[in-house]
This record gives structure tokens, C-alpha cells and sequence, in this order.
């Protein structure tokens, strides 16, 4: 029988100030895409160790519970994965990840989260047009096909 634990779903990209937020991982290079920890690493552990000024979400990305009462929910699913999912992918490659067994994205949609999550970014910066569409919630599959068609 599985524990409560074990019935949580966490959110790859989720907040950093929740009491079980992990760091999934480090955003780096010139692209900014995730580098995963191989073992999760409480989030309250290293908050303190960010200097002052810079945004965490800048330098790192969370994990946490995904919660029924996420602006980003659509009925049991979640929206950003279906919208990540439109999105070319750069790589066919499927990162190792510690999350994966208890991911809402991977039970989703498999794979195809998985290829697109190191691109993901929590906080979307104001010359990222792809990346505030993806996470408005308000933005349709059409209209991120139609973004993405302009752009070819």
C-alpha cells in the first residue's frame, strides 16, 4: 500500500518557499537550462546561501508539491506541461532527474516533458516573449503554434 507521501505529485517547476521545496537543479551556461542534482537538496538549506539581491529562481530551479489550486491547473492536468509540450525540442535526450518517479510532468507526458524541462525557466524574463506565452496560462496551443510558425 503506498504511503500519502508517495501519492504526491511535485511540480518541476514549482515555488521555492514551500516547507517541502527541493533544488532540482542549477541553471547554467550561456542557454540558462537546468543542470539536475543527482539527489534532491531541501530548498530552506541553501536560500540563505544566495547573495542578496539576486532572485533565486535566477540561479536555480524548484521542486514542490503541485497544488489543485495552481493558476496553472486545467481540471487534473497541468496546463504548462501541455503548453512545454508544444515547443520544439533541442534535444531528443532525456535528462537524468531525481523527481521523475513522483512527477506530475513525467506522468503526464512522459518523455516529451522530460526533453523540454531543462529549458524551463520559473521566472520569465521581459524580453522572452516564447517563455511569457508558454506560461501565461491564458495562451492556447494555437497561439503558440501560430508564435512558432511566425518564427520559421
Amino acid at each position: 500500500m503506498e504511503s500519502a507521501e508517495q501519492k504526491v505529485s511535485w511540480c518541476p517547476s514549482g515555488l521555492a518557499d514551500r516547507p517541502e521545496s527541493v533544488v532540482l537543479g542549477v541553471r547554467s551556461g550561456a542557454d540558462g537550462e537546468v543542470a539536475y542534482l543527482a539527489d534532491p537538496v531541501p530548498a530552506a538549506e541553501v536560500l540563505g546561501l544566495i547573495p542578496e539581491g539576486i532572485e533565486p529562481r535566477r540561479v536555480l530551479r524548484f521542486a514542490s508539491h503541485c497544488e489543485s489550486s495552481c493558476q496553472q491547473r486545467v481540471g487534473d492536468r497541468c496546463g504548462l506541461v501541455d503548453r512545454i509540450t508544444t515547443v520544439p525540442v533541442h534535444s531528443s535526450a532525456v535528462p537524468r532527474c531525481h523527481l521523475r518517479a513522483h512527477c506530475k510532468w513525467w506522468s503526464q507526458v512522459g518523455a516529451q516533458a522530460c526533453q523540454r524541462c531543462p529549458a524551463v525557466t520559473t521566472l520569465v524574463l521581459a524580453d522572452d516573449e516564447l517563455g511569457g506565452l508558454v506560461a501565461d496560462p491564458a495562451t492556447t496551443r494555437e497561439q503558440l503554434d501560430a508564435w512558432i510558425a511566425a518564427g520559421d
